[in-house]
């Protein structure tokens, strides 16, 4: 049924003639395991819809690889038709002036059908220029969600999760008490526990409006609210409440095996919890603290978007138009948000997984949806347009190790942290003004 309803979709943007060989277009990403194999998956039933246009997916390695070959091959004119790129490349990505065909500029001249109202908000913010126009297209958008190990929490006495960073922390005492070895941990740290931390709480993480006014930003992730919640977390860990398992998604193992009750990270995480939790687990929204704020913002999305680059010619174009359009199809998001966790992209997406009653069969997997939708993204909300912003995670990082070690005081940690962070901005700034 699906099959048939993709080719019409596709079939409908040009016609295809059996005289011509196709036209192939390269994409290159870096979506490994379990996505990747879906990816593949999602590449053929395109390829096979029609006769007009082949996309060959190519793995290039992680995210940082991806984007750092992309750059490479466009200064050797051996550039893919779409790449790929992390949201912590954004700003690189739009900073490289004439390697960058616009999406929506793209499917105006293609005349490919494109509706942009028919995207989540609080998704395609992240990816658009100050009028609104989108410059990449979402494709794997993420957003942190709480797991929580149900059946350690009926142990504990507990039925439902905690919404709030008080109740994290009354929980996991519960839970220590009754057998944990921790109440919770956390994945991406810099992303959840401070990006996302000012985001919920309608904070600036840095100036010029988080970075999308201008490139003479400055970091404020060392303010009063990001303090206290370091804070609290490095207090947490000296109890048990919280255990630190790396900066990545290193410490998932910890909830996996059941060390720890509760588990913050990407609600892309979904696939890998299905396959590895051998328990009844849930999810739910990422806490907030609700001696700061009565209702919480959305939170900000992470994973990646698709950029088409410049240096192709116009057959090329149109077949990245339709493979765009392709991935944008109700059918195509719902059945890669039902199959990773990363957010269904458009309102008809979502739509047709209610429809199907996915979420039903599977409690709590719509609350990053939910969480993302709520209410409307303020400036501080809308997402972080960063300069060398993969290197200021990693001095981030650096940063929190420093607490939890025990080397630093969160205060002087985060100064220490803004402070090179702020340096990274300026060498940034100075190479694009």
């Amino acid at each position: 049924m699906r099959k048939s309803m993709f080719a019409t979709t596709v079939l409908g943007l040009s016609i295809a003639s059996s005289s011509f060989a196709a036209t192939e277009i390269e994409w290159w990403h870096a979506m490994g395991g379990a996505n990747g194999e879906k990816l593949n998956e999602i590449v053929k039933e395109f390829n096979d819809s029609q006769t007009q246009y082949k996309v060959d997916p190519v793995f290039k390695g992680t995210y940082t690889e991806t984007m750092t070959s992309a750059i490479a091959a466009f200064r050797a004119h051996k550039q893919p038709a779409i790449v790929q790129v992390f949201e912590v490349g954004t700003a690189t990505m739009m900073a490289a002036k004439g390697a960058v065909y616009p999406v929506y500029k793209l499917m105006k001249d293609t005349k490919a059908d494109f509706d942009p109202s028919a995207y989540l908000s609080s998704v395609t913010g992240y990816y658009s220029d100050v009028d609104g126009n989108m410059l990449s297209m979402p494709f794997n958008s993420s957003t942190p969600v709480l797991y929580y190990n149900k059946e350690m929490f009926k142990k504990a006495g507990l039925t439902t999760p905690p919404k709030t960073w008080e109740e994290v922390a009354a929980y996991s005492k519960k839970l220590l008490a009754s057998g944990a070895q921790c109440g919770f941990t956390t994945g991406w740290q810099s992303w959840v526990q401070l990006e996302n931390l000012s985001a919920r709480h309608d904070v600036p993480f840095a100036s010029n409006d988080d970075g999308f006014s201008g490139l003479d930003t400055k970091l404020l992730f060392n303010g009063p609210l990001q303090v206290m919640h370091i804070t609290k977390m490095h207090e947490w860990q000296k109890s048990g409440i919280f255990s630190y398992g790396g900066r990545r998604s290193d410490s998932a193992p910890k909830f996996y095996s059941q060390q720890c009750a509760m588990y913050t990270g990407s609600s892309s995480a979904f696939g890998g919890m299905t396959r590895n939790a051998k328990f009844d687990f849930g999810v739910s929204s990422l806490p907030y603290w609700a001696s700061e704020v009565k209702q919480p913002n959305n939170t900000i999305i992470g994973g990646a978007s698709l950029w088409v680059l410049q240096g192709k010619d116009k057959a090329e174009y149109k077949a990245a138009a339709a493979f765009l359009h392709f991935l944008s199809t109700p059918e195509i998001q719902a059945q890669w948000h039902q199959f990773t966790g990363y957010l269904p992209i458009t309102h008809a997406a979502y739509e047709l997984t209610k429809k199907e009653g996915f979420y039903q069969a599977h409690p709590g997997t719509e609350a990053a949806v939910l969480q993302m939708t709520a209410s409307e993204p303020t400036v501080n909300s809308r997402g972080l347009r960063l300069g060398n912003f993969v290197q200021i995670r990693d001095v981030i990082n650096g940063a929190l190790e420093s607490v939890w070690s025990g080397k630093e005081t969160p205060q002087a940690a985060l100064d220490i942290a803004v402070k090179r962070g702020d340096m990274l901005l300026r060498k940034f700034e100075k190479a694009h003004n």
